[in-house]
């Protein structure tokens, strides 16, 4: 860092009041306050060049930065008390640090961070992603192998185009576009017209629908292109792009600027820089011909879930690629019913539940589901086979890991498999007289997501319901009723109280009294202000948005509800590496002194937060 430290401040009170650090026992914070060096900031400063981003901590004490992208572009907008740095695997494509205003910057070089997560292993939770010490990663994790995807959610898609992208009218005929794609040794061309996308042309399209097909390399190439194909925007982060391509087995996407196409991205861009397993393990599901191919797949996940834990990938970013693989399961399930009964003979869309819907699954899943079937639907004509349909995908989940329902809420049973207007009508009622099962059923089909088939279906039928939830006061203060049920485990005096007998004696359900709560107060928020988001964080950033929530409020219910999910997801790590089945009860008594305090306090904010929603739906 070319800067010269300011004199030795008094640190210790603002490690004492941050949220992380003042969880450090106080031998730890006082060694702490002595090894950061503080650097004074002018306005348009560029720091944290090269090795040195990689190699510290950085922590903004006063004043903006912008962590600028390889073209000196502002990437990623910082404010006070945010900490940044130690991206060794060049995985955020970050050339520099620049000021955007006057003010200070604490660095922390790598080695201490290293030593001070050994000791307090719970502090990675509030730090960027790094290599641990490889003593640590080692031992805890057998080697290397993680897969880094949360550094997917700061990479923008446009820094994985490569290229301009190769453009082609469409009246130009299968053997041009087959030449070019030669000489330019590129696997996809896309078609424009009016500069404006019109379709997608791939190296496989030209062998599956040409070659295998002996089609006649005169036609135009409209003949075999994908039309209105799947497309990225430039700003998106690559996540979106990762979990984009697992969901629908694709390995090429379009990228718009508004309008304009900007480029091409492919599975490989992505993985030069990222281990995504999820997208390969993706494309192995939509291989297989049988359920005891797609039981084989599906027995990857756990592993799968190790290495994004094993790389500290946070609970956000591992729900969601977790659940794409469920996803990319109920899909083909769906795609092999219907070779063996035939076509659907009515639209209709396969839709989950739960948190699958919520994109927020772990390892340990059962399943949620069912079918809304256009309002065709004639049971004599049509209902034994959307019956059959329903019995196969779930049967076949089942038996690769995602267990019934215990209350048999999945699309092969009747009540649960039915036209849209009596789905229509399901909600009026629910959401007419909210008894105590009604008001189940409501928590369980609102977080609703299509996963196959006509999402129309769905998508109006959402939007009927939210109509009739905003401003309904008397549901929500039946709702709040019901999702103050779920407590989190605080005893009298606000500590951390464990089950008292039982299997699971001196454990907390991390599921039901952890994570559970903020779900339930996340779709109060929801319902009352009509918003779409069905996953959790994002439905308490649109509630914060439209002032349903203050904006601390809304932060402190995301912070707690990532290291819950985050811890969860942590012991279930462990267990599957022990080669245990993984569940939800965390033993207490191998939770750190640090780590028990953070759990404290994230059941704190929740049932403060409970208490204020109660004071405000009073019945």
């Amino acid at each position: 860092m070319s800067m010269s430290p300011l004199a030795p401040p008094n640190f210790r009170p603002q490690l004492d009041q941050h949220r992380a650090f003042g969880m450090l026992p106080s031998a730890a914070r006082d060694r702490l306050a002595s090894a950061w060096d503080v650097h004074p900031l002018e306005a348009g400063q560029r720091f944290a060049i090269g090795v040195d981003f990689k190699l510290s901590l950085f922590w903004l004490l006063e004043g903006a930065v912008d962590l600028l992208d390889p073209d000196g572009r502002p990437l990623v907008a910082l404010r006070t008390g945010d900490l940044f740095g130690l991206d060794q695997a060049d995985s955020l494509l970050i050339s520099a640090a620049q000021a955007s205003s006057p003010g200070s910057v604490a660095q922390l070089p790598l080695s201490e961070v290293q030593a001070l997560c050994q000791d307090t292993p719970a502090l990675t939770c509030f730090l960027p992603p790094f290599a641990p010490a490889a003593s640590e990663s080692a031992g805890q994790h057998g080697g290397s192998g993680s897969d880094p995807a949360l550094n997917l959610m700061t990479t923008p898609v446009r820094s994985l185009i490569k290229r301009a992208p190769i453009m082609l009218a469409p009246q130009t005929t299968i053997r041009e576009a087959a030449e070019l794609m030669r000489e330019q040794r590129v696997s996809s061309v896309l078609i424009e017209q009016d500069q404006r996308l019109f379709g997608l042309v791939t190296d496989r399209d030209l062998r599956n629908r040409v070659v295998a097909a002996g089609m006649d390399t005169g036609r135009s190439i409209m003949d075999i292109a994908t039309l209105a194909p799947l497309t990225m925007d430039v700003e998106n982060p690559a996540f979106d792009a990762l979990l984009l391509m697992a969901r629908h087995n694709i390995h090429h996407v379009p990228v718009l600027d508004g309008h304009r196409i900007a480029g091409m991205i492919t599975a490989t861009d992505i993985t030069e820089r990222h281990s995504t397993s999820a997208v390969y393990l993706a494309g192995e599901v939509y291989k297989q011909n049988t359920v005891n191919g797609l039981q084989t797949a599906a027995a990857r996940i756990k592993r799968l879930q190790q290495s994004l834990a094993s790389a500290q990938a946070s609970a956000y970013s591992t729900g969601h690629i977790i659940t794409a693989i469920t996803d990319a399961i109920t899909s083909r399930l769906l795609q092999l019913g219907e070779a063996q009964l035939g076509p659907a003979p009515i639209d209709y869309v396969w839709v989950a539940a739960g948190s699958q819907a919520r994109s927020e699954q772990t390892a340990k899943s059962d399943q949620d589901n069912c079918m809304v079937l256009d309002d065709s639907f004639n049971e004599a004509e049509h209902g034994a086979y959307f019956k059959a349909l329903a019995t196969f995908v779930c049967d076949g989940l089942d038996a690769c890991g995602y267990i019934y329902c215990p209350g048999e809420m999945m699309a092969m049973t009747d009540t649960w498999r039915q036209p849209k207007r009596k789905w229509a009508e399901y909600f009026a009622r629910w959401t007419g007289q909210p008894d105590p099962k009604s008001l189940m059923l409501t928590c369980v089909f609102f977080d609703l997501r299509a996963i196959y088939g006509k999402t129309t279906l769905l998508e109006g039928l959402r939007a009927e319901v939210l109509q009739r939830t905003q401003g309904n006061t008397l549901f929500l203060a039946h709702m709040v009723g019901n999702a103050l049920q779920h407590q989190p485990p605080l005893g009298m005096f606000k500590g951390i109280s464990t089950i008292r007998s039982g299997e699971h004696k001196g454990k907390i359900d991390m599921k039901h009294t952890g994570v559970v709560p903020i779900v339930d107060l996340a779709r109060v928020y929801a319902l009352a202000g009509a918003h779409e988001e069905v996953n959790t964080h994002d439905r308490l950033v649109s509630s914060a948005a439209q002032s349903a929530i203050s904006e601390q409020s809304a932060r402190d219910l995301r912070d707690a509800l990532e290291f819950l999910a985050y811890t969860r997801i942590q012991h279930q790590a462990r267990q599957i590496g022990a080669g245990q089945e993984p569940d939800n009860f965390l033993p207490l008594n191998v939770v750190s002194n640090f780590e028990r305090s953070q759990l404290k306090d994230a059941f704190t904010v929740v049932h403060d937060l409970q208490n204020v929603l109660g004071q405000r739906y009073r019945m």
